[in-house]
């Protein structure tokens, strides 16, 4: 898929449930990608992670490229790393679909995001709670999707910060419509309506879908509560 073929398969299955990788099964990674297939996921959440830009450390490009050929879903890739223009080449041949980075990390991200768009993928911007959303304002027309992280970036099982759902709706207002805002942490049952009311599109989700036994009930049940 091509940039525009990614983002109109995107757009056309609004409220999106992504499930966050970091929460699965490892140890029986191909089954997990079966189960989320049948539980009708559209886009999985790679979520990367350096030891360094965050202190804690996940899975690299290696990983991500062997699950490819497993499945036809959107993959999301969030790069909580210190330079990803130093390793973009990398998830791009893994075939990720969504590549996404930290202001915090590239203060200017203008090139950066440039280099994503013209290589055929979705160029997306995240940021940390803390981050004023205005820092993000001279990039809106260079991006294609916005994260916003609803807890602080690095580590799984967090709470969600209440003060995120005023955010999603301030940054809502501030891109187009046809730009993905994306909101990462603490999202389940009892959050997800709120933040979808804000007009968030794509919803990361870990513990709300791994912890259940049965992941298309859980999938199914969000999807409800964000439409």
């Amino acid at each position: 898929m091509n940039r525009t073929e990614i983002l109109q398969r995107m757009r056309a299955a609004r409220p999106i449930i992504a499930p966050s990788m970091l929460k699965c099964d490892f140890g029986n990674l191909a089954h997990e990608v079966e189960r989320l297939t049948a539980a009708k996921a559209k886009v999985l959440h790679w979520d990367v992670m350096d030891g360094h830009f965050v202190p804690n450390l996940s899975y690299g490009p290696m990983v991500i490229e062997k699950v490819r050929p497993l499945t036809d879903m959107v993959f999301d890739a969030h790069l909580m790393i210190s330079d990803p223009d130093h390793y973009l080449d990398e998830y791009l041949k893994a075939g990720c679909d969504v590549i996404s980075f930290h202001l915090e990390a590239v203060p200017q991200p203008t090139a950066l995001l440039r280099r994503i768009r013209e290589a055929g993928r979705v160029a997306g911007l995240v940021l940390n709670p803390k981050t004023p959303l205005s820092d993000v304002a001279p990039f809106v027309g260079e991006i294609d999707l916005l994260l916003l992280m609803s807890v602080q970036a690095g580590f799984g099982g967090q709470s969600f910060i209440p003060a995120s759902v005023e955010r999603l709706r301030q940054a809502r207002q501030m891109i187009s419509d046809d730009t993905i805002l994306s909101v990462d942490g603490g999202i389940g049952l009892k959050t997800i309506a709120a933040c979808a009311q804000a007009g968030t599109d794509l919803f990361v989700v870990g513990s709300a879908i791994f912890d259940q036994s049965d992941y298309a009930v859980a999938v199914e049940e969000l999807t409800r509560l964000a439409s």
